[in-house]
């Protein structure tokens, strides 16, 4: 059974931010660097993270400090490194004090930013939004509203990221929250949007006609919106849409959960879920547009599955018990997400000492791993800058370390969506590749790294009707 300290919002517990981290003298045998005075290695992080992080690798090994955003970093590289923080055997690492200052303004209490108890307890009564029976409807909602803007879109150039983002926002209003698109829906989208910017924005104070006002104001509007809702939804009876389902998600013990922690959780819901899946979704169509010969098998698997045209030449929808069936599809996003991983680095505090790569490490200190230069070095993967998407044949996926792919984390934190990322994707290759060939136009795009890869271009590709 849950206990009653499990309940307990985490702003009662607010200490941890206020602590002091190690200072130099404490990191001292580690190896690094501060960069420049004040703002330390910020700026060349901004610039090139991931090429920092190799520079930082080859230089120093997989244990070494770095100093940007106003203190010290300890990083912790490689697939052994991902295991130690994300398995956390020992319950040494925090995730929400790595994710809190970041994210504490906008979206407290998300998942992401619970740990041990309280985070188990949680995770447990919104895993019931996740079950077949609503995952059935997310597959029928999904199906209609991919279809849909996919035969809006028509043949010819778009820019593909701005596109899928509108259209993943107005999926997330039926499947997520159960409303029509329209003007509520809009709404809703424009408060989380504002939200989501400010979340990354460098002025991080609610000041009049900064970004971080306008976050503070969406979120005040879905709060206030989400509690509405789910008192109604409670006194009414829930739908099958994911937001009725956490608002009527109950502990071991019978209790339901407190409605400001179930606006909480839909908040952050929409944000993890919402730019991951613009980005990995994105990444893959770049990926499928550079080979087409990979764009064909997926084609020509999709049709296999669904049973190709109806009666009036549209593509059928993908079923929900077919979702299993696109083997060929679900290695090839597999690949899209280990080339660009929506989250290419997760931060940790330690909470007590412990030791890794032959370093001790104080309690306190923020700690990181980096999944995207894991998932792009050769010590565990063939030429890792080759899309090859039988890298995820069962064989192979045995033989390989079990940390060296981590896009949607691991251990306790194992993103609570995956299988709705992996339908959503799924239905969206089954309605637009047996409409369109995709195809490339301008080159290759320059590619943003941080804080959730997106193409500086917005992805210009062209629809050829099949």
């Amino acid at each position: 059974m849950a206990t009653l300290a499990a309940h307990q919002p985490t702003e009662t517990l607010p200490a941890h931010w206020t602590e002091g981290n190690p200072d130099a003298d404490a990191l001292a045998h580690i190896p690094g660097e501060k960069g420049w005075p004040l703002v330390g290695n910020t700026f060349r992080m901004l610039a090139d993270p991931h090429g920092m992080a190799k520079a930082m690798v080859e230089k120093y090994g997989k244990v070494y400090k770095n100093r940007a955003f106003g203190g010290w970093n300890v990083a912790l590289i490689g697939a052994d490194a991902n295991e130690l923080v994300l398995f956390d055997r020992e319950k040494l690492f925090s995730s929400e004090q790595g994710w809190g200052p970041i994210l504490d303004q906008l979206f407290p209490r998300g998942l992401m930013l619970m740990d041990f108890d309280h985070h188990r307890a949680d995770r447990r009564a919104l895993s019931i939004a996740f079950k077949p029976g609503p995952m059935r409807h997310y597959a029928d909602a999904l199906n209609r509203g991919i279809a849909r803007q996919v035969e809006q879109w028509g043949a010819g150039e778009m820019r593909f990221y701005p596109a899928i983002k509108a259209l993943t926002l107005d999926l997330a209003a039926d499947s997520f929250i159960g409303i029509p698109w329209g003007p509520e829906a809009d709404q809703i989208n424009r408060a989380f949007v504002d939200m989501v910017q400010a979340s990354v924005a460098p002025v991080r104070k609610p000041l009049p006609f900064t970004q971080m006002k306008k976050g503070v104001d969406g979120r005040a509007f879905l709060v206030d919106y989400f509690t509405q809702e789910t008192h109604r939804r409670r006194a009414e009876g829930g739908g099958q849409d994911m937001f009725s389902q956490f608002a009527t998600a109950e502990y071991d013990d019978g209790s339901l959960m407190p409605v400001d922690e179930v606006v909480d959780h839909m908040n952050f819901l929409m944000m993890a879920a919402h730019d991951t899946i613009t980005s990995s979704a994105t990444s893959l169509l770049w990926l499928l547009a550079k080979h087409p010969e990979w764009q064909q098998k997926l084609r020509d698997e999709v049709e296999a599955v669904t049973g190709g045209a109806d009666a009036q030449g549209k593509p059928r929808d993908l079923a929900y018990e077919d979702l299993g069936r696109l083997d060929l599809t679900e290695m090839a996003f597999k690949e899209a997400l280990r080339f660009i991983p929506p989250v290419p680095s997760m931060p940790r505090r330690a909470l007590r000492d412990f030791e890794f790569g032959g370093y001790r490490i104080p309690a306190g200190t923020p700690v990181g791993i980096n999944i995207h230069w894991t998932h792009h070095s050769d010590e565990y993967w063939d030429e890792p800058e080759k899309f090859d998407p039988l890298r995820f044949t069962p064989d192979k996926v045995k033989a390989r370390h079990k940390y060296a792919w981590v896009p949607f984390g691991g251990g306790a934190h194992m993103c609570l969506g995956l299988h709705f990322a992996y339908m959503q994707v799924k239905i969206l290759m089954a309605q637009l590749l047996p409409r369109y060939r995709v195809e490339l136009v301008d080159g290759d795009p320059e590619w943003q790294a941080w804080p959730i890869p997106k193409p500086r271009d917005g992805l210009k590709i062209a629809l050829k009707p099949l």
